[in-house]
């Protein structure tokens, strides 16, 4: 039987504890305030602490796909040598924006 103590709040964490009785008990404190033991709340019977996995598989594989293809090309990028086809080439240069006389009063480099 698995029973669930919830007290909700920023920075809660959920951690495991096991009665000989009445299995798993899940319980939130704050994170790094959980004690190695606390009473069941069934039973008062003394509960340890439960250390196990993170959730780590809890996270979508489309998403750990992504990231790890950007870690892969983050130090060695794909380099452009020539325009695709099919691409636009602006023929027409940018126009620069008028000079503005207070940028004249910065100091120069």
């Amino acid at each position: 039987m698995k029973y669930t103590t919830r007290t909700g709040g920023f920075g809660m964490a959920r951690y495991s504890y096991s009665c000989d009785d009445h299995g798993l008990a899940e319980v939130s404190f704050p994170i790094g305030t959980a004690p190695q033991e606390r009473d069941c709340p069934q039973c008062d019977q003394p509960a340890r602490r439960v250390y196990s996995s993170p959730m780590l598989s809890a996270v979508d594989h489309q998403r750990m796909n992504l990231i790890d293809s950007t870690h892969e090309t983050a130090d060695r990028p794909e380099v452009v040598t020539s325009i695709p086809r099919g691409g636009r080439i602006n023929s027409r240069p940018t126009r620069m924006a008028p000079p503005d006389p207070r940028l004249q009063k910065l100091p120069r480099p």
